[in-house]
């Protein structure tokens, strides 16, 4: 019996099949361990050579990542439309964004010295007018899908929900690094009030969407075991909106008039101060759901990536604390969150690292089956599955 081969270009596209945007969230976990690494207190540095190296892979995942996901769209258009309809893995179109303008901003923090000021600067204006364009596309897109195709109820609710909602929020953290290289007046103007109105866009989404999922943890239970790290994610949110608005207030001075510029420095230390300490708390409540998950058999998966780029944003946010208030226990926080990103980066990259040559690894959740609502006008009982 002669068993028919498939070619091999035919072979690496059936691959691709559950190539999902989840996977973005590795660029955006990389990316991040280079622009935080930068945001370190001067005796904590490592050689800037390092967090080049980190965000250049950060770049060089972004390339490949693309290239694939344009040949999953090429290849497997089917699937790439069910993902758009399954309510677990819509939310990940955000992820594209937010990969884009993370390694675009680490372009002038981490990347900056390989690249020089020119190129990174162009670089990232590229990165990050596409990542905030499909980001704003996304958390319109995403909502609009959850309410209209998808059929979700409140028991169902994960802080994957909060993934289209929190991209503008980067956009808002990473917008004002480009301030400087604008010409002075209106454009630098323009470009700072518009990343505050990026930041106020995504804070009140998100504080839409979060009570509904802490009201599931508490009245349903915890998540499944394979879903505990996203409860990571929340501290997203929380620490790109510290660092959000740190970065909006330093670059404030000469570029928004008097009395403005003073009170978006005060503004940043009154909202940054008790979001951080909220971060805190719920850092410790996602540890320990994520103990009590590897406890009963919590495996790798793709959601480890979930530990990174969050808690990056976090060292950001703190390393933003300590620009503005001085204090030297917000420089050891940046210290220690890093080493937490650090050690969470490892472990995330070295499961994918493993499953890709294991070939467990591009695969994805099977999409679930989600029928258009009727267009009949709803009742008050809601729609169930």
């Amino acid at each position: 019996m002669v068993t028919a081969v498939q070619p091999l270009p035919r072979r690496r596209a059936a691959r691709l099949r559950h190539l999902g945007p989840n996977w973005y969230a590795s660029v955006m976990g990389t990316a991040v361990l280079g622009s935080a690494g930068v945001a370190l207190p001067a005796p904590a540095h490592a050689p800037r050579a390092v967090f080049a190296a980190v965000w250049a892979l950060s770049l060089l995942l972004l390339v490949a990542l693309l290239a694939a996901r344009a040949g999953h769209w090429i290849h497997h258009r089917d699937q790439a439309r069910a993902h758009l309809l399954d309510p677990a893995m819509a939310p990940f179109q955000g992820c594209l964004a937010m990969a884009l303008l993370a390694v675009g901003g680490g372009a002038l923090t981490a990347g900056r010295d390989l690249l020089g000021v020119r190129a990174a600067v162009a670089l990232d204006t590229v990165l990050f007018t596409a990542g905030t364009a499909v980001g704003l596309g996304a958390a319109v897109a995403v909502p609009y899908l959850m309410a209209v195709r998808h059929r979700v109820e409140p028991g169902q609710a994960t802080p994957v929900w909060l993934l289209p909602l929190v991209a503008p929020m980067v956009s808002a953290a990473l917008g004002p690094l480009l301030v400087p290289h604008l010409p002075p007046g209106e454009p630098r103007e323009t470009l700072l009030l518009g990343c505050l109105a990026l930041f106020g866009l995504s804070l009140v989404a998100v504080l839409l969407m979060l009570p509904l999922v802490f009201a599931r943890l508490v009245t349903t239970g915890p998540l499944p075991v394979a879903l505990a790290p996203t409860l990571f994610l929340v501290l997203g949110p929380l620490g790109q909106s510290v660092t959000a608005v740190g970065l909006i207030a330093d670059a404030a001075p000469g570029v928004v008039p008097a009395p403005y510029d003073r009170g978006l420095a005060v503004f940043a230390l009154l909202y940054g101060v008790p979001v951080m300490g909220f971060a805190l708390l719920w850092l410790a409540l996602a540890t320990a759901h994520v103990v009590r998950a590897r406890r009963r058999g919590m495996g790798f998966a793709l959601t480890w990536w979930a530990f990174t780029f969050p808690v990056g944003t976090c060292v950001t946010g703190a390393a933003a604390l300590a620009r503005h208030t001085g204090l030297a226990v917000y420089d050891a926080l940046t210290v220690a969150l890093y080493g937490v990103l650090v050690a969470a980066w490892l472990a995330a990259a070295r499961g994918t690292v493993r499953g890709l040559l294991s070939g467990e690894l591009p695969a994805g959740p099977r999409p679930a089956r989600v029928a258009p609502r009727p267009a009949a006008v709803r009742t008050t009982s809601g729609a169930g599955r």
